[in-house]
């Protein structure tokens, strides 16, 4: 039979995701019907966006899955209508370009690029910055992007230390897990990237107390999520010099306020959420993968666990 595919992502997506979706099928050899408006009973999975009209899956009584087109999770994991299985989008395209971001960012803290590009005064003041291998680069989530960041941190040459809540191995990383843990990897913090996902148990990962566990002069890149910095905090840790710099690209209301002291801060770099994007292309193929798992059979890739809530 042929599984009919409902692309209940926001309605603005549909015409950006339509070609790379039938091609992804294609390649697999499927062919199932692909649409926007196909009545609920006679739904077998559904593509997804948390911002979609859709908020009720109760009349969803055949679906086996729903498929997310993003890597957050955390506004719909407990609606109480969806008691399907939940998948996650792990995008190898997006996975490079937090890759990329990243790494620039932290190449621009390490090189101390910043002094030289805004240099009003034309100070001549050489400076030759450590190697990489002297640079301590933390990040706090080791799960796929994290992993995936670490790896290409270690490419380049830096010391790489990890923490995640649960224990993770990573190789070439220094991991360090749990409450304890985290003290631990925040005293090394040379530069610090967060690539937590948004949960309770993660919300002001970064605030007074752990900020104040970071080197005197401490760089903070956040890719993550913006509610895993207390934003007081980190303002505070700035003013008084405990944190040297803060690039941030993710923040609890989005875009960011006009007002918000995080524009005007000399040391403070913000970016518009754009550290990551799904790429359709090769999230296509990721959704089109489980759906041809979900029809053999087989396990879907990057199933959500409802009690940690990713």
């Amino acid at each position: 039979m042929t599984p009919n595919v409902l692309f209940a992502a926001h309605p603005s997506r549909w015409t950006i995701y339509e070609t790379p979706l039938r091609s992804a099928f294609a390649e697999l050899g499927l062919s199932p019907h692909l649409a926007p408006d196909i009545p609920p009973a006679e739904v077998d999975y559904i593509i997804y966006t948390p911002n979609a009209p859709l908020q009720d899956f109760s009349p969803f009584t055949r679906a086996k899955a729903v498929l997310n087109l993003w890597a957050g999770v955390e506004t719909i994991v407990n609606n109480p209508t969806l008691t399907l299985p939940l998948a996650r989008m792990v995008d190898p395209g997006m996975t490079q370009s937090m890759t990329e971001w990243v790494a620039g960012h932290v190449m621009r803290y390490h090189l101390g690029m910043d002094q030289h590009i805004h240099n009003p005064d034309h100070l001549w003041v050489p400076h030759t910055p450590p190697l990489a291998s002297e640079r301590q680069v933390t990040i706090l989530g080791l799960g796929a992007l994290g992993s995936a960041v670490a790896e290409v941190l270690l490419s380049l040459g830096f010391a790489v230390t990890g923490w995640s809540r649960r224990e993770k191995h990573v190789p070439g990383v220094i991991a360090h897990h749990g409450s304890g843990g985290l003290a631990t990897a925040l005293a090394q913090a040379e530069i610090l990237v967060l690539l937590l996902p948004d949960t309770p148990a993660t919300e002001n990962t970064l605030n007074t107390e752990t900020l104040a566990r970071l080197p005197k002069g401490a760089f903070v890149i956040n890719p993550g999520r913006g509610p895993l910095i207390d934003d007081e905090a980190l303002l505070d840790a700035l003013d008084r010099g405990h944190v040297a710099g803060a690039t941030l690209d993710v923040f609890r209301t989005e875009p960011l306020p006009q007002a918000h002291p995080f524009w005007a801060h000399p040391k403070v770099t913000v970016t518009p959420h754009v550290a990551a994007e799904t790429r359709p292309t090769t999230a296509a193929r990721v959704i089109a993968e489980n759906v041809r798992r979900g029809e053999a059979g087989e396990p879907f890739l990057h199933l959500v666990d409802r009690r940690s809530g990713y």
